[in-house]
């Protein structure tokens, strides 16, 4: 369901990713791991079209990423993609409801569906009871839940996940890495994370590793 080839990105003249070529199947967990400045978030950025490319192209569910560009990839984006981050980033004066809901405001689904499914992953992801909370009221792993959740709200095609457990303590890591597992083999959703985590990693399908830029492993 992600097809991506040859793909290069440089900075300044530094070649970041070299020639990637990558092949994600639906239901599928993947880790991309590999030494700092290997170019792992580049590629993740690539991949999920937070970034072009200067050659090659990603293919998500047969849409050519590279031909979609302004409002028609900022809604392919929000349809077909979630990411979590590593820092959660959500809204400060928002709920953690209100901050699921968002993208599913912003795609034009109804009101009465977003909320509903808000309230399912709210439950499914063990933190209902901070529903009406702000961020800066609960714990580093339920903000992390949340993120999470609003990731999933539109039933996006793909999760990416950029060192998702990284700023969390071993409990709450644990419990994240429990979350994604459960969400790949019950609910079939195709993960794609970069992570240093080895606990992490060892629950993917797949792990590849990124160095100088080219995957050593596929």
């Amino acid at each position: 369901m992600l097809i991506a080839k040859e793909l290069c990105k440089s900075y300044d003249q530094y070649m970041i990713i070299n020639d990637v070529n990558l092949r994600i199947n639906k239901g599928e967990m993947v880790a991309i791991m590999g030494p700092s400045g290997a170019g792992k978030t580049t590629l993740l950025y690539l991949l999920s079209s937070l970034e072009k490319p200067d050659s090659g192209f990603v293919e998500i569910d047969g849409i050519d990423l590279s031909k979609l560009q302004g409002k028609t990839l900022a809604e392919f984006r929000n349809k077909k993609v979630g990411f979590v981050f590593q820092f959660h980033n959500l809204l400060p004066e928002f709920t953690l409801f209100e901050n699921i809901c968002i993208p599913g405001y912003i795609g034009g689904c109804a009101k009465k569906e977003v909320e509903k499914k808000a309230n399912e992953l709210l439950c499914l992801l063990g933190i209902d009871h901070r529903n009406n909370h702000l961020p800066s009221e609960i714990s580093g792993g339920e903000r992390q839940r949340a993120a999470v959740a609003r990731a999933l709200i539109n039933s996006p095609s793909i999760v990416f996940a950029d060192e998702p457990s990284g700023s969390l303590d071993l409990k709450n890591a644990s419990m994240l890495h429990e979350v994604f597992l459960h969400l790949c083999k019950s609910f079939k959703q195709t993960f794609v994370f970069v992570t240093h985590n080895q606990s992490l990693a060892a629950i993917a399908d797949r792990i590849c590793t990124l160095q100088d830029g080219v995957i050593q492993s596929p």
